[in-house]
């Protein structure tokens, strides 16, 4: 490994789009599309960590059309003494990463905390690495995201970011992480701390403390991480995260981290429908966001990709039209998204115990670009009274380069119609591992072409 070059993440962010945010690009110059879901094992640690993911989970993505996986790993699982690293944790992660390279997966590494860590009650920072000056904490059971508030998380927070011997701690974490799974084909880059974040001084507002958190304490953090992984990796994106606020429609505080692979990469969750509530369109939620979350990538040059969102309560009255909302914004600004979680069962689960989709949460797989060789001029999916059959076109200008682009289609595409103008040939494929479908077209280099997904039975 060495420095950044034109091979690697150089060629991070493409020119920007009409909102100002570029488009994120892979090491051939072609537009990315990441479209998946975070896959998690939260309650196994020790021996048991990561053993609740299986294969099942990689083959259900692709089969469904996802290319993109946000797999959770816990630093107190990593490295639960002081200097001691857990070489069978690496290796199940790896064994994670092999079944995910199976179905053509792309997989974001996301040192995952909540509430801090073990110290807690949760996961995330070891508790040999938590210092709490003495301070209280006071569980909030039916309030997780309250624990946050409490005086003791608040210092953990302040340590971490400032203490000298933590500093050095979190990098080296990062040094063994990336330097072990760098080279893996199926790695795509790095989250490199989940929802931080910080201590709240006395007489600040939230929107305040968030912003001087950001901008004091985690930009420098990134900017050493960032120098930390590139010194194994110089390949992988780097994903930084602001505090969980800017889903209140707070802009960030945070500044540039100076790296060319750098992916903006915020959640989008709001606090009223975490706490159970309906989505209410009235209220300008969805747009009070996508206007805050979107400055910062305008303003220093780099993609977004929303590292998770979803609605505990996905089957209330006005979900459906959360759903719909939600997409058409999220399509407007970012390269991509997550959903939080793909999982059997209930609460945020993606699927049912049988492997169907929960309420509403089929509308996540659409007809997407996964691949586009060459400018995007448009790209839309028009769900129509049924997102299942709607309409998907994508039209783009291809590249001087040779190259295939790709629109991967759920299973409820699979027989539609593939209309290409333009002097570009299209071809259906259908991976026999997953029998996911893929449409993959190769155009006459810089011609403008357009490919029309239609549902069997329409014009």
């Amino acid at each position: 490994m060495g420095a950044v070059d034109a091979a690697g993440v150089s060629a991070t962010a493409g020119a920007a789009g009409p909102r100002g945010i570029p488009a994120l690009l892979d090491d051939r110059g072609r537009t990315l599309t990441l479209r998946g879901w975070n896959v998690e094992d939260k309650a196994g640690r020790g021996d048991q960590a990561l053993k609740a993911i299986t294969e099942k989970h990689f083959r259900d993505l692709r089969a469904n059309g996802f290319n993109f996986a946000r797999l959770l790993v816990f630093w107190d699982d990593l490295e639960p003494r002081r200097g001691h690293y857990s070489a069978a944790y690496l290796r199940r992660i790896e064994r994670v990463l092999d079944w995910a390279r199976a179905h053509d997966i792309q997989v974001l590494i996301d040192a995952h905390q909540d509430v801090f860590g073990p110290a807690f009650g949760h996961r995330g920072i070891p508790a040999w690495a938590t210092r709490t000056d003495g301070l209280p904490f006071t569980p909030h059971p039916d309030d997780w995201f309250a624990e946050y508030f409490e005086p003791a998380v608040q210092r953990a927070f302040t340590h971490l970011y400032e203490d000298d011997d933590l500093r050095r701690a979190q990098a080296q974490m990062w040094r063994v992480l990336a330097g072990r799974l760098g080279d893996h084909p199926a790695v795509f880059g790095y989250d490199l701390i989940n929802e931080p974040m910080g201590e709240l001084r006395q007489g600040e507002d939230l929107p305040t403390a968030a912003r001087r958190i950001e901008r004091d304490q985690l930009t420098p953090m990134y900017n050493r991480l960032a120098d930390v992984v590139r010194s194994v990796d110089d390949e992988s994106r780097l994903f930084i995260e602001p505090t969980p606020i800017v889903g209140e429609g707070v802009p960030t505080g945070l500044g540039r981290i100076d790296d060319p692979g750098v992916v903006y990469a915020p959640h989008f969750y709001n606090t009223a429908m975490e706490a159970g509530a309906d989505y209410d369109p009235s209220a300008g939620w969805i747009e009070s966001y996508e206007k805050a979350v979107t400055v910062y990538p305008r303003t220093y040059g780099v993609p977004v990709v929303v590292g998770e969102w979803g609605p505990l309560n996905n089957s209330l009255p006005n979900m459906g039209r959360f759903y719909r909302d939600a997409l058409a914004s999220l399509s407007r600004y970012s390269s991509g998204w997550a959903g939080y979680v793909w999982c059997y069962g209930g609460g945020y689960c993606a699927l049912d115990e049988r492997g169907r989709f929960r309420t509403n949460k089929e509308q996540t797989a659409t007809p997407y670009a996964a691949v586009v060789a060459g400018r995007v001029i448009s790209d839309a999916h028009d769900p129509g009274l049924d997102p299942g059959h709607g309409i998907y076109r994508l039209t783009y200008r291809a590249s001087m380069r040779p190259g295939t682009t790709e629109i991967s289609l759920p299973p409820s595409a699979a027989d539609r119609r593939i209309s290409v103008t333009g002097p570009a040939v299209a071809d259906i494929r259908t991976a026999a591992a997953d029998r996911s479908h893929r449409v993959r077209v190769a155009a006459l280099p810089g011609a403008r072409i357009t490919v029309t997904v239609t549902p069997a039975g329409r014009r």
